[in-house]
């Protein structure tokens, strides 16, 4: 149990990072357009690294109830325990939102609030879940416009404070709506309930990944030679939004071959100081998220004299380079304040608060 736990913060410190160089670019930096191959490099993190932070949070649900001979009274509890966390973010989500309008905790404390309900089913069964959002989503693709009230000049969603707006944002055309960006919390909660103690759960999980991933740079290198007509290439091309099949494939494939090779190194290096100071960031990730998106972002403009707003600016975009030196400079920051930190307390910050709210 101790690897898997080492293995699973080393996917959390990971997927952090990847978030703290697309936060950064996104709101500095050239996302929407990268000019040479440092920035296109950079956008390799976008999609990726939040795929694998929603499966890890889908993980750490299933690891905390993760057992078999639960009373009626225990389920209860940890189901409420559970729903007090939702709740929790769903509310911390709302109010950064107005400082980071692509704020990913209150879609995360929707997901935690669904999967509440499913704690204590067969493992299958969220597998067969995370099917059915995928198929609700392009479902509903048929009906509402993907980019309803979308303002693309900037990104900014035009009707969010307003319930219509607010449910259609939640549920489908938000940045990591309920549908389909929940299917990876499910699936997070599949692998969560596996053994990873076991070697050939570890290598079937990281080739199951390479098959998934593999097929569909298959299909995109394919798209290149321009073996599909537009409607289908576009479908199998498009990237993080809208969240088409095939992106949530790749991505689900690469987070499969991330995770299961962070518990590999979980094991190998258990007794590394450089291992045991990443765990300690991976475990207060929550912390970390909302930090670089409020200290780091104000720091960010303050080097390159740029206003920030939560929103794409029409600004020079600051070199790639300086926004990947910029984040690794960020994370290396990260691990030291953990590492300090977790000298006189158990959890991080944010996590301290949330432990004490939902019990």
């Amino acid at each position: 149990m101790k690897q898997r736990i080492i293995g699973f913060d080393l996917a959390r410190v990971y997927a952090i990072f990847g978030m703290f160089i697309v936060n950064f670019n996104f709101s500095f930096g050239a996302v929407m357009a990268p000019t040479d191959s440092f920035g296109r490099f950079l956008n390799i993190f976008t999609g990726n690294s939040t795929a694998i932070f929603i499966i890890c949070a889908g993980m750490g649900v299933s690891l905390m109830t993760n057992k078999t001979d639960y009373t009626n009274a225990e389920k209860a509890t940890l189901k409420s325990k559970i729903l007090k966390r939702s709740w929790f973010l769903f509310a911390m989500g709302l109010l950064l939102y107005n400082w980071w309008s692509g704020d990913i905790l209150h879609y995360y404390g929707g997901y935690m609030h669904i999967a509440a309900l499913l704690l204590f089913v067969s493992k299958r069964y969220y597998l067969w879940a995370a099917l059915v959002a995928i198929i609700v989503f392009h479902i509903l693709l048929l009906y509402i416009p993907i980019t309803t009230s979308w303002d693309f000049t900037n990104f900014q969603y035009l009707d969010f404070w307003t319930l219509r707006g607010f449910l259609r944002n939640t549920f489908y055309n938000g940045w990591n709506a309920i549908f389909p960006w929940i299917a990876y919390f499910l699936v997070g909660m599949w692998l969560g309930r596996l053994n990873w103690q076991n070697k050939s759960i570890q290598r079937n999980i990281f080739i199951i990944g390479l098959v998934i991933f593999t097929i569909i740079q298959v299909l995109r290198l394919l798209v290149k030679q321009q073996y599909f007509n537009p409607f289908w290439s576009n479908y199998i091309m498009a990237e993080y939004f809208p969240p088409y099949l095939p992106f949530i494939l790749v991505t689900m494939g690469f987070a499969f071959m991330a995770i299961s090779t962070c518990m590999y190194i979980g094991e190998k290096f258990s007794n590394s100081n450089i291992i045991n100071a990443l765990v300690k960031t991976g475990q207060m990730t929550l912390s970390h998220y909302v930090i670089h998106l409020t200290l780091g972002m104000l720091i960010l403009a303050k080097l390159t004299n740029k206003h920030y707003t939560g929103l794409l600016e029409n600004e020079t975009p600051t070199q790639p380079i300086y926004i990947f030196g910029y984040a690794i400079l960020f994370f290396v920051c990260s691990i030291v304040f953990s590492v300090l930190w977790s000298k006189k307390f158990k959890n991080g910050p944010l996590e301290t608060l949330m432990r004490k709210i939902s019990g």
